[in-house]
């Protein structure tokens, strides 16, 4: 009998825990060529604004060892274009979306989150990494105070489960995962990138437009973990895990520290199929360790 790597996140049953990391997935076309989407837990789409957003300037990637930086800025072409191009197309898989939301003010996000509650999506992601343009450009996640008013907004013109996506740029992340649980929110996910930069010494200049970006890739997977554990020790709702996860082995490590779902993201870049493996490997190890469920292992690591 084959292992079950079926899990349940704030009432969605995924047939795994595998998913997409918002941003390096788009919304599924630019990888279907490669593998059959429908074996995934869920797809996380790329952020969804209210209008289309041209993001950063270029140069805006590059690569660093074990990882990469980006500061794309969120490019995306909005949430009308998403509703009529890219949820069809997610539809015919027959797999839970998970919609990413972002917004530059509270208001942006409750007019994507409002027209997103009337569509087939299974839940929301809230990226509380935007910067705040009300208040400087701070991002709503590195204060615990915004958090929880941001997910107490969300939650209350939608029915859909709301994921909060925290930031690891703060100083303790456990912190903002109170304020999420405690303005309602339905699961957390972590972490998000960590700020980086990148100077080229022969030029004597940024390599990145922006100057920052953002670090993932296995470089940050560590993190991750220890991030992971701290919030699913400090929280009653799920975590969704993710950083540098490119094998079986990573994603197991981060379900044992406590996470319910995991999310595949930067590994995509260099193996267009690297989730399928993740998968594969899972389902591998669970009959080599005559280990029945995936959700056995959950939180098994104290």
């Amino acid at each position: 009998m084959r292992p079950d790597l079926s899990v349940c996140i704030a009432g969605v049953t995924l047939k795994n825990p595998v998913m997409t990391a918002s941003g390096t997935f788009g919304s599924g076309k630019e990888y279907g060529a490669f593998f059959d989407i429908s074996r995934l837990g869920a797809v996380v789409t790329k952020g969804i604004a209210p209008v289309p957003w041209k993001g950063n300037p270029v140069p805006r990637v590059a690569e660093t060892p074990s990882g990469m930086l980006n500061a794309i800025g969120l490019q995306g072409p909005g949430v009308d274009t998403f509703m009529a191009e890219d949820l069809p197309y997610l539809a015919q898989y027959g797999v839970p979306v998970i919609a990413n939301v972002c917004g530059h003010s509270e208001e942006e996000y409750l007019t994507v989150v409002e027209k997103l509650s009337d569509t087939d999506v299974s839940m929301l992601e809230i990226n509380v990494s935007c910067p705040n343009v009300r208040e400087g450009g701070i991002a709503f996640g590195t204060d615990p105070g915004k958090v929880c008013a941001i997910t107490q907004a969300v939650k209350k013109i939608t029915k859909k489960p709301v994921i909060i996506k925290l930031s690891p740029n703060v100083t303790d992340i456990r912190e903002t995962a109170k304020a999420a649980e405690a303005g309602g929110a339905d699961c957390v996910s972590l972490i998000n990138t960590l700020i980086g930069m990148k100077i080229d010494v022969r030029t004597r200049r940024f390599i990145l437009a922006n100057r920052t970006g953002g670090l993932s890739g296995p470089a940050i997977h560590p993190v991750a973990v220890r991030m992971v554990y701290d919030v699913s020790h400090a929280v009653g709702i799920p975590v969704i895990g993710m950083g540098g996860i490119s094998t079986a082995e990573d994603a197991l490590e981060m379900i044992l520290a406590g996470a319910t779902g995991i999310a595949v993201g930067t590994a995509f870049f260099h193996d267009p199929q690297a989730a399928v493996k993740v998968i594969e490997g899972m389902e591998v190890y669970l009959a080599e360790q005559k280990i029945s469920s995936v959700r056995e292992l959950v939180g098994a690591v104290s």
